[in-house]
C-alpha cells in the first residue's frame, strides 16, 4: 500500500509554483510554473515555453493543460 503523501497527486500538488516540464502525448513539450493542479491533473502553467523535441516554438503567459493528455510530469528542485 501507498503512503498518502507518497501518491502522485499529493507529490505535484506541492511543487505548486515549482517551474515543471511536461510531456504531451503529441510530443509537445512546455516547460513552465505550474499554478494550479486539480484531482484529474489538469494544470495551469505561467511563464509556459512549448518545445517540439528541442526546438523552442512558442512563448505563452498561461496555458491550460489536460490531464489526459500528459504523458509525464517532470519535477524540478
Amino acid at each position: 500500500m501507498v503512503e498518502p503523501s507518497k501518491k502522485p497527486l499529493n507529490i505535484l500538488v506541492r511543487y505548486r509554483n515549482s517551474v515543471i516540464r511536461i510531456k504531451l502525448k503529441n510530443d509537445y513539450e512546455y516547460v513552465g510554473r505550474m499554478l494550479i493542479c486539480d484531482s484529474y491533473m489538469n494544470l495551469i502553467l505561467t511563464e509556459a515555453d512549448e518545445y517540439k523535441g528541442n526546438d523552442p516554438s512558442a512563448h505563452y503567459g498561461n496555458i491550460f493543460i489536460r490531464g489526459n493528455n500528459i504523458l509525464y510530469i517532470q519535477l524540478r528542485a
